[in-house]
């Protein structure tokens, strides 16, 4: 299957310049989203649960409109590999264009769906909650369009090897929208208005940041121009690439939705030690994370280079370090998780169950998440899109969904039955995924001329 065209080098040097700010990144996303919830308690209970509600919706449309980016970046990336960098930027503007359009139409499908949004997913909720989940939510959707054009901007340069940069716009990003809903929310004494414009004001400062940046001239990739028109070629590869990628995760999202309706049922001490072991998972996945989106970067370049053997030497070099960092974060997360309990001060029964996630979670992340979840970022990179949608949505419709039902429900497993059920899931993909690295189909599945 080798085909080489093009020489394509990673040194260690390239590569810790590439991982590390896509860390610092992932970290400053669950960080910040702990010091937004702690600032939003402070102005009471009912909005808090607003602003909740509300961005359960918005959770799964930032992972959404990250995925599509990321899958339609493969594309400049491949070109990137052939050494075509005037038609890594084409696709650079079509992907802008694309992630531009759909949102808006997304937007749009939001404002005019909002009466049933607020009213039937969320379900009947108190007066206030209901009107403190009406305005935040006025506000923060109008933001839905500049979310998509950072985050295409953001693939953008990650495929470029320059991930520096996104992290340094997530850093202000995220800066003005915590410095703001501090002002606002304790010195000017809004409510969730004080949560709801930060979060616009600093998304659009994203967009804006991206759309210049890419201009500059000693890119590997730029946009010299913005276009309205559409090539139909580039945009049928963004939707083979991108739309699988952006489906993957809406489901990943949605089936963790769907499963809070189930652990509310089984008592408060059940949502708490959810809600904590959802949290510190965060954190226990961070390096795999990141690490994952540092083998969409490489392997696409080296698929385009046409060197499939420099694609499974980095991804395998990638995964090595993917579990030590994910181990080392793990072992750490566990030394500290008296002090972390302690913090949260729960009841012991939500503190017993939270203990036993955080083991369980750990465990079967050093061992198993790597190879379920960054692994296929590999073939994702190489445009074997649809074998990673297909077993992702057998497994988290069957496996995570189905059987946790069952195991917490049914069978009287509690909360700890919707976790173990996560890791049969994590087993299914894992062992399908390392069957099709390991194979040639995925060598296949480059660019279509």
């Amino acid at each position: 299957m080798e085909n080489k065209q093009f020489s394509v080098d990673f040194t260690a040097k390239d590569l810790r310049r590439l991982v590390l700010p896509l860390v610092i990144e992932q970290l400053l996303a669950i960080t910040v989203g702990l010091s937004d919830s702690l600032m939003v308690a402070q102005v009471g209970e009912a909005a808090m649960s607003a602003v909740s509600l509300v961005d359960t919706v918005n959770v799964l449309l930032v992972n959404a409109f990250a995925a599509l980016a990321t899958g339609g970046a493969v594309i400049a990336g491949q070109y990137l590999g052939r050494r075509e960098p005037d038609k890594a930027g084409h696709s650079g503007q079509q992907l802008l264009l694309f992630m531009g359009e759909i949102s808006l139409v997304v937007t749009l499908g939001f404002y005019l769906g909002k009466g049933f949004i607020l009213g039937v997913v969320f379900g009947q909720v108190e007066p206030d909650v209901a009107a403190y989940a009406n305005t935040y939510f006025l506000i923060v959707e109008a933001s839905t369009p500049f979310l998509a054009i950072y985050s295409a901007g953001a693939a953008l340069f990650r495929v470029m090897g320059n991930s520096g940069i996104s992290m340094w716009v997530s850093l202000i990003m995220n800066a003005i929208n915590v410095a703001g809903n501090a002002v606002l929310i304790f010195a000017v004494g809004m409510e969730v208005e004080g949560v709801a414009w930060p979060t616009l004001v600093s998304r659009i400062f994203a967009a804006a940041a991206m759309v210049v940046l890419l201009r500059r001239p000693d890119l590997p990739l730029k946009i010299s121009r913005f276009t309205l028109r559409h090539d139909r070629y580039v945009v049928r590869n963004i939707l083979r690439f991108g739309v699988p990628n952006g489906l993957e995760n809406s489901m990943f999202q949605l089936g963790k939705i769907l499963l809070l309706s189930t652990v509310s049922v089984l008592g408060t001490a059940s949502v708490a030690a959810n809600a904590i072991g959802n949290t510190i998972a965060g954190f226990q996945c961070v390096a795999g994370t990141a690490l994952g989106l540092g083998i969409v970067t490489v392997v696409s370049r080296c698929i385009g280079a046409g060197s499939y053997k420099k694609a499974r030497y980095y991804t395998k070099k990638l995964m090595k370090s993917a579990y030590i960092y994910m181990t080392a974060t793990i072992v750490l997360l566990w030394l500290l998780m008296p002090v972390i309990l302690r913090i949260y001060n729960v009841s012991p029964e939500a503190a017993d169950y939270a203990r036993k996630i955080i083991w369980m979670h750990g465990g079967f992340g050093i061992l198993i998440w790597p190879a379920a979840f960054t692994l296929p970022q590999a073939l994702r990179a190489a445009g074997d899109t649809r074998f990673t949608l297909a077993v992702s949505t057998v497994s988290m419709w069957t496996l995570r969904v189905g059987l946790g039902v069952l195991m917490a429900r049914a069978w009287g497993f509690g909360v700890l039955g919707i976790w173990m059920a996560m890791f049969f899931d994590w087993i299914f993909r894992a062992v399908l995924f390392v069957i099709r690295f390991r194979g040639h189909r995925w060598e296949t599945m480059g660019l279509t001329e």
